[in-house]
């Protein structure tokens, strides 16, 4: 989930990517420097006390500090939870937010049901005032229907300063980031909002519902990006392919294919229905019907029967044909 948010904060003009960690931070690391894009460079700060999200921030100030030297620059914050943001999204917001010359600028979202969300107040003069979460609200102000993503860019040299002057004072007595927006506020600094055009790009993921929901909405926008380049598929709403899968024009994905991992199907190749190959080489032309395959390699134009089960390592030569009662290749 986090390398989708990676995905959307990999900018042109993005010098550094600090990541603050904490439960599980030795697995969290790992996982996401193997995976990460090659261009994306990666940085980690542990955050040892739970705090808030202003303390998480703080943690990575002096990293942040080295990272931009002397020069000045913005400050790109996003949490690790919301997968569906767009890195064109991202791109909008910096943006308006350097056209504007603001101190802070924040993501915010219209839902019809904003509880659980932080609400954005407004001045009389149309720029973000405060943030306020919904324990803290009043009734009046729960009925406000723009709710803060946690997605903000801040001016960094001004970043520093205005969470030192951030309280706890709250009902969770943490550090919360989205103070920042009153600090700067009321010190005279222009903080404003930029309204998401889609809100579901602002979901967070903190259950089962609404990772599969999340999900559900990838795994739509993945299959939509392959049938615009070529690939057939007989059902997409039956069709799963994960982010990492490489396909080929005029591939042939029958209803029930899972794609898993780092899967290469070439030109041509027809696979399924109900195939479920995970880490799969696919040659062209090959046709691969009801198979479970895993980190196996099908040559070109190869033939595999449904019922086979390809275990870790096989490898089908180019043109054979494999049946459930075919000896299997290694």
């Amino acid at each position: 989930m986090v390398l989708y948010v990676l995905d959307a904060a990999a900018q042109e003009d993005v010098r550094a990517t600090v990541v603050v960690v904490g439960h599980g931070a030795t697995w969290v690391e790992k996982s996401l420097t193997e995976r990460a894009r090659a261009d994306v460079r990666l940085t980690f700060v542990e955050q040892s006390e739970q705090l808030g999200t202003g303390h998480a921030v703080s943690v990575a100030l002096p990293t942040i500090s080295d990272e931009l030297g002397a020069s000045d620059g913005d400050v790109l914050i996003l949490p690790g939870d919301t997968p569906l943001l767009r890195p064109s999204t991202v791109a909008r917001l910096l943006d308006v937010h350097r056209e504007s010359q603001a101190a802070l600028t924040v993501l915010t979202a219209e839902v019809d049901d904003p509880s659980g969300y932080g609400r954005i107040v407004y001045d009389k003069n149309g720029t973000v005032a405060r943030i306020v979460e919904e324990r803290d609200a009043t009734a009046d102000e729960r009925l406000i229907t723009e709710i803060n993503t946690s997605i903000m860019v801040v001016r960094a040299s001004l970043l520093g300063p205005a969470l030192r002057r951030v309280g706890r004072a709250n009902s969770q007595n943490e550090y919360y980031l989205t103070d920042l927006v009153a600090v700067l506020h009321e010190a005279g600094h222009l903080t404003q909002a930029l309204l998401l055009e889609d809100s579901v790009e602002a979901s967070g993921v903190n259950d089962l519902v609404q990772l599969a929901n999340a999900e559900a909405v990838m795994r739509g926008r993945i299959n939509e990006k392959w049938l615009h380049r070529g690939v057939v598929m007989w059902s997409p709403q039956n069709t799963y392919i994960d982010a990492d899968v490489e396909l080929a024009h005029e591939v042939s994905l029958l209803p029930g294919t899972v794609l898993k991992g780092h899967c290469v199907i070439e030109r041509g190749a027809r696979i399924g229905p109900n195939a479920v190959l995970s880490d799969v080489f696919v040659g062209e032309f090959a046709h691969v019907a009801s198979v479970e395959a895993t980190n196996t390699r099908i040559g070109a134009e190869a033939r595999v029967a449904s019922f086979v089960v390809l275990s870790p390592g096989t490898v089908v030569a180019s043109g054979e044909v494999v049946t459930p009662f075919s000896s299997r290749p290694q």
